[in-house]
């Protein structure tokens, strides 16, 4: 099935697009931790956004605990969870990383907009009734979403340094959106090869979720073709 379904069915398709992804996805966070555990600050990082992703991680890899189809798929789930909620406590109890997080700057979206609305989706469109089922597609479609405060804080550090993004945020929210583009080539490539295979649901999801992050890919593209750093627009 669909997106980073790591899986509940016993057999998962893998290729090289959906491996590239996960380790797209896997760099993402190294980065992330890599810049708070090396410079002891998250500056220019939503802890809203890191918030959604352990809500995500967690509604999503529930099987966890009794799938065991694929040891690929099972120690990602760990890795994903894990990692999620460890850089959640460094942002909000581990000094001095906590004391550099800017909450004025991550409060421009109250995070019961973005829950709301993507639990009452996964009510109406999802496959069949059954609460691993509602809870997996409510992480769907809260994924596409969970970026949104992260992207304000970029902007919002951004006003502050004449548009330009620190480096290391902006690989990080690069390769984390790039984790995603590469899932919609999976997709692509099992349509054209799997026969039968559908999933409108994650589909759109995840084409919702790599439009957000179309703005910031082309500054991104821009400032590596120039050897520059990431500038936006103000």
């Amino acid at each position: 099935r669909g997106s980073h379904r790591i899986s509940a069915g016993p057999v998962v398709s893998m290729n090289i697009f959906r491996i590239c992804g996960d380790f797209m996805h896997l760099a993402s966070i190294m980065i992330l931790l890599f810049k708070i555990n090396s410079r002891k600050n998250c500056a220019g990082i939503s802890l809203k956004s890191q918030m959604l992703y352990v809500l995500v991680f967690v509604t999503r890899y529930l099987d966890l605990f009794w799938n065991f189809n694929s040891l690929y798929n099972w120690v990602m789930k760990v890795i994903f969870i894990s990692t999620s909620v460890y850089i959640v406590y460094l942002m909000k109890f581990v000094q001095p990383i906590c004391a550099t997080y800017r909450k004025d700057a991550d409060d421009k979206l109250p995070v019961i907009y973005l829950i709301a609305p993507c639990a009452v989706l996964a009510l109406i469109f999802i496959e069949f009734y059954e609460i691993a089922e509602y809870l997996w597609t409510f992480s769907i479609y809260l994924e596409a979403v969970a970026i949104l405060p992260q992207l304000m804080v970029v902007h919002e550090y951004a006003k502050n340094d004449g548009g330009f993004v620190e480096n290391l945020t902006s690989h990080y929210v690069f390769t984390l959106g790039g984790y995603r583009f590469m899932y919609i080539l999976n997709w692509i490539y099992r349509v054209a090869t799997e026969k039968g295979y559908r999933s409108w649901y994650v589909w759109i999801a995840g084409l919702v979720q790599t439009i957000i992050y179309c703005d910031f890919f082309f500054y991104y593209l821009k400032a590596l073709k120039s050897g520059g750093r990431t500038r936006l627009p103000l």
